[in-house]
């Protein structure tokens, strides 16, 4: 898998001296500050702990099946702003090596926040998934995907998606919030998906989304 984050700090200065410093027991593979500048913080073979308590597609060690790449941005608490193409650039580059060595799958390109639901709200609602796409990184829907179909359950096609499921143990719900773990799972699938329209309801529009998208990872 490749996981995709945001540092959520104030500039790269602070944010590689967190995740280099052992005793934040935080780190990733790669640094990419905002003019492109990339810095390789762990080597790809060594296990870095960038996902934390997270569930995808039935992988509950994320860590250990993943790579992790961070991106400077201040995120939701000091000033969340548009990833600069510079950056972009320097992780479409990056993302395409990693993915050609390593054989990983459009449906294994994940978010933060697609792997652990109302704990993390990164890369946000603000990444430009669509532009990583249109260079075979992660997935997106474009004109030629149509509407889903509504029949059937929008969680089981959550789940087939790879997002965990509220209230299955086998399905991951053990990293959700159980007061919450609902809404927070379609704020997740909203930010990646939908985000002029993050709200965490599954409405009609939601529902329809959930179905297109679940085509794509068929």
């Amino acid at each position: 898998m490749l996981v995709l984050h945001y540092t959520g700090m104030e500039n790269c200065d602070v944010a590689l001296n967190r995740l280099c410093d052992p005793t934040h027991e935080v780190s990733a593979h790669y640094l990419i500050d905002e003019d492109g500048t990339t810095y390789r913080l762990v080597p790809d073979e060594k296990r870095a702990w960038h996902a934390g308590n997270s569930y995808w597609r039935s992988e509950t060690d994320v860590n250990s099946a993943s790579l992790g790449i961070e991106l400077v941005n201040p995120g939701h608490e000091f000033g969340y702003r548009p990833f600069p193409d510079t950056q972009i650039s320097a992780l479409i580059g990056l993302g395409s090596d990693l993915i050609a060595k390593y054989q990983i799958p459009a449906a294994g390109v994940v978010g933060h926040s697609d792997i652990a639901p109302g704990r993390k709200m990164d890369p946000g609602e603000l990444f430009p998934w669509g532009r990583l796409a249109s260079s075979e990184i992660g997935l997106w829907p474009d004109a030629t995907n149509e509407l889903g179909d509504l029949h059937g359950s929008a969680w089981d096609q959550l789940a087939f998606i790879g997002y965990a499921q509220p209230g299955n143990e086998a399905k991951g719900s053990s990293i959700l919030n159980a007061e919450s773990a609902e809404t927070d799972v379609i704020s997740a699938f909203q930010s990646r998906f939908t985000p002029n329209t993050v709200t965490g309801v599954l409405d009609n529009k939601t529902r329809k989304a959930i179905a297109t998208i679940t085509q794509l990872y068929a």
